[in-house]
């Protein structure tokens, strides 16, 4: 795993430990050689964990558009930024340069592209590891649904297990680096996948 995209909130959260795991995750990532790939923003939890990539000697490439920029929350100090023309194109480039996707604290953002990485991983557009960052037990509810969603055949057990969430960020790198992505078919109700051949 060379590099490693984080999705994060914009802003830094209501509790001082939100902060703390962002700045050991961007200093590990660093001394491992990982390579951050985020949204290219100076605030919040994306700016946090930019500046402690960079702080410990990493490189760090953000993926902005052009409407944030001229909203002036681009982070001016990275290795590499590069501006997209929508949010779209942020995705779809973030995607092409990152080996794996890890969510820490955030908002709709945050929600939004981890949910279409794993949406993507599940139609078989993209094979890459995800992984939720817990911190404070702050995913945890949104674990629950996700539970709630297999109880209620919507989503396929092994690609509910195809996904890491915790809160050790050793484990979880070590998963990411031995990662092979689940085979489980989308369609769970054979006489409606028969019905669309």
């Amino acid at each position: 795993m060379r590099s490693l995209c984080v999705y994060c909130g914009s802003n830094s959260g209501s509790k001082p430990i939100y902060t703390e795991r962002a700045i050991a995750l961007g200093t590990r990532l660093a001394k491992d050689g990982i390579t951050l790939v985020y949204g290219g923003g100076n605030v919040g939890l994306m700016g946090v964990v930019a500046d402690s990539v960079l702080a410990a000697g990493g490189e760090v490439v953000g993926v902005i558009p052009e409407q944030l920029v001229n909203w002036e929350v681009a982070h001016k100090g990275l290795t590499r930024l590069e501006i997209v023309g929508s949010m779209h194109e942020r995705k779809a480039r973030m995607f092409d340069l990152s080996d794996g996707f890890v969510a820490l604290p955030g908002g709709f953002g945050t929600l939004d592209e981890m949910f279409e990485m794993l949406t993507w991983r599940q139609l078989g557009i993209g094979d890459k590891p995800c992984a939720f960052f817990d911190v404070d037990g702050f995913y945890s509810p949104l674990m629950g649904m996700l539970d709630r969603m297999v109880a209620e055949r919507f989503l396929h057990p092994d690609q509910r297990d195809d996904l890491w969430h915790g809160d050790d960020m050793d484990a979880m790198l070590a998963w990411m680096h031995a990662y092979k992505p689940a085979q489980a078919d989308k369609w769970m109700d054979e006489k409606r996948r028969g019905a669309m051949r």
